[in-house]
């Protein structure tokens, strides 16, 4: 069984940065990230395959970097030009399968989450 650990998040103002950590137990193909805003469903940020290729989604392009560093077992998000609409609980998870999907439902292990708050 693959365990998740996420790293503490934390609250910054807008246009801040915040950088996520997740370490794992063990390697596995793809790993992700999502978040879930209070009254919203969960949504994906960012998705990184075997193969080192990430994926973003439309709200984060450009200001977000998904990494992972195999060596350790550990992904990472770095965060930069926070936004109000950012704020949330950020989940990392995990599957065995090679191709990354955005949607959760495909993902069989997560981490415990961590909130990040962003302020105006």
């Amino acid at each position: 069984q693959l365990q998740l650990v996420a790293s503490e998040g934390g609250s910054v103002q807008a246009g801040g940065s915040l950088r996520l950590s997740c370490a794992a137990s063990g390697y596995t193909y793809c790993m992700g990230w999502f978040r879930q805003a209070p009254w919203k469903d969960r949504e994906g940020v960012a998705t990184i395959d075997a193969y080192g290729s990430p994926s973003y989604a439309d709200s984060v392009k450009g200001r977000f970097t998904i990494s992972k560093d195999n060596a350790k077992n550990t992904l990472y998000l770095q965060m930069n030009s926070l936004k109000a609409e950012d704020t949330a609980m950020y989940y990392c998870a995990a599957r065995g399968g090679i191709l990354c999907p955005a949607g959760g439902s495909r993902y069989e292990y997560w981490g415990q989450g961590t909130q990040v708050t962003v302020s105006s």
